[in-house]
């Protein structure tokens, strides 16, 4: 059965973070802060702690599972995945429901006839997003999927590029939100609230997870270490989950 779910506001909700399975799940969610991270952010969540335990990455697949399952012959049609994490987490979830895998990937990475999201600028830096024109249609159902809600610039482009295409946002998943730069918020507020009762759902509640998830090691220890150094600096890599 699945954990019970809880709203962390309008349309945002997210598992019981009192459930042994999601528990689980966030003790595999370690975090770096700027100077081990490649971005200048204060916690860089670090989803290698999900696929490099089985059991975790089980965990999630089969909780997002359960979750659009349970939604019948109502739920999703297609589950789509941004470049390069959603690829990640997507295609197993469409394949145990049996229902595509359709990639949104950055411009000039897809052959074919494509379907451009313009231009947008996300916490990082500025992007373009694309998806196969055909790859979605009208009246089906898509799931969003990537590893974090950030600025909610990337979610944004592909809440654009399905609707372009005549389909519809089912859900936008992800592991989880940082709520100080308020994506859900930006999501819902997008084109005067035109996606606003479009659902968010994050597996893990940015604030279940502590400062005892830093990961930073200890002072003096390079953040690339040249391959002749790899056993000098081992231990200061145990991130110990």
């Amino acid at each position: 059965m699945a954990p019970a779910v809880k709203e962390l506001g309008p349309s945002h909700y997210c598992f019981d973070q009192d459930d042994a399975d999601v528990k689980y799940i966030a003790k595999h969610l370690p975090w770096y802060g700027p100077k081990y991270s490649p971005h200048d952010v204060p916690n860089f969540y670090d989803i290698s702690g999900i696929t490099e335990d089985p059991l975790a990455f089980k965990k999630v697949i089969d909780l997002f599972v359960e979750r659009y399952r349970a939604a019948g012959d109502k739920g999703p049609t297609h589950i789509a995945g941004f470049d390069a994490r959603g690829f990640i987490f997507g295609p197993p979830i469409a394949l145990a429901l049996g229902i595509p895998f359709v990639m949104i990937r950055k411009a000039g990475k897809l052959p074919g006839v494509l379907v451009s999201s313009g231009k947008y600028t996300t916490e990082y830096s500025t992007d373009e997003t694309v998806m196969r024109l055909g790859s979605v249609k009208s009246g089906d159902r898509v799931v969003l999927v990537d590893d974090l809600i950030a600025t909610g610039g990337t979610a944004l482009a592909g809440f654009d590029l399905v609707d372009s295409l005549g389909a519809s946002v089912y859900e936008f998943a992800a592991m989880i939100a940082l709520p100080f730069l308020d994506g859900v918020g930006k999501i819902h507020a997008y084109k005067d609230g035109k996606f606003k009762d479009v659902s968010c759902f994050t597996m893990v509640d940015d604030s279940s997870i502590g400062p005892e998830m830093g990961r930073d090691p200890a002072e003096g220890t390079p953040r690339m270490v040249p391959v002749e150094e790899v056993g000098k600096y081992a231990a200061a890599a145990d991130r110990n989950l």
